[in-house]
């Protein structure tokens, strides 16, 4: 996408390539490869999908590829299957099972949401801003189809209209973590590791505050350059060696980009903002 400031573009892919931390060490963060929600999918077992690892996402997707096969049209198994799909890497396979399910289900809101997420995790943001607006209902607004909006609008660089849209869905949804960690994160795309740090500092504090959002506060720390704290946050929920390697990970990353003296010197040069 266009950018009109050298450090945006760094902080953006810098963003891209941290999202792939957690999915390397067996738990998806919050902005992970779909960057839409923080919501979690659990099996029978009762483990949301952030906390699976690579191999039980791969089972996940074993199982519920068979539940699809033997009944494509029903729709709580096919947004499953796909969102399982997305998250063990398959975006593709996500997208046809979701294009395949909103021919037979056009008007629903679910359906159009979760397709919506499946044309992101694609890369197609025009298409995925669309088929999220039309499942909108403006007498009934939908905060999970805000937040989700929000964060197409900020992958396509239209950061102000996209924090609008998370502030319009948090007026429907009162200190909602998965939102705040979006708003969060739409400051980490913009390189103002402060404000985005204030904000999931904030999410992490909910009740209902799930291991994707400590992860993305983990990420924003180690950005930062406070590694032993972000590991620290990242194990709360990983094992201590899943957290390490994440760490590991990160500090290669940010020392063969030279990115974190950039974002570090960006991040001082602003005050924190609410």
């Amino acid at each position: 996408m266009p950018r009109t400031r050298t450090h945006t573009v760094t902080s953006s892919r810098l963003l891209a390539t941290t999202f792939a931390i957690a999915l390397m060490a067996g738990a998806a963060g919050c902005a992970s490869t779909s960057k839409m929600t923080t919501g979690s999918i659990a099996r029978s077992s009762g483990k949301p999908i952030e906390a699976m690892s690579t191999d039980e996402l791969s089972n996940a997707s074993a199982l519920l590829g068979k539940s699809y096969a033997a009944n494509p049209s029903d729709k709580s198994t096919a947004i499953k299957f796909a969102t399982v799909l997305q998250m063990d890497g398959n975006a593709d396979q996500s997208l046809a099972v979701m294009r395949k399910l909103a021919i037979a289900y056009p008007k629903d809101r679910d359906v159009l949401a979760a397709y919506g997420k499946a044309l992101a995790a694609s890369g197609q943001l025009e298409p995925a801003l669309d088929a999220v607006r039309r499942a909108q209902t403006p007498e009934y607004p939908d905060w999970r189809l805000m937040s989700a909006e929000g964060a197409i609008l900020d992958q396509i660089g239209q950061k102000d209209e996209a924090r609008q849209t998370y502030r319009k869905a948090l007026d429907l949804k009162p200190n909602e973590p998965s939102i705040l960690s979006n708003l969060g994160m739409s400051y980490v795309l913009s390189g103002d590791l402060r404000t985005a740090e204030t904000y999931l500092r904030s999410a992490t504090q909910q009740p209902n505050s799930d291991s994707r959002v400590r992860q993305n506060l983990a990420l924003v720390v180690g950005l930062q350059g406070r590694f032993d704290e972000a590991e620290q946050i990242a194990s709360q929920e990983l094992s201590p060696q899943q957290a390490q390697a994440n760490v590991t990970y990160l500090r290669s990353m940010l020392s063969q980009q030279n990115a974190w003296n950039q974002l570090k010197a960006q991040d001082k040069a602003k005050p924190a903002t609410n």
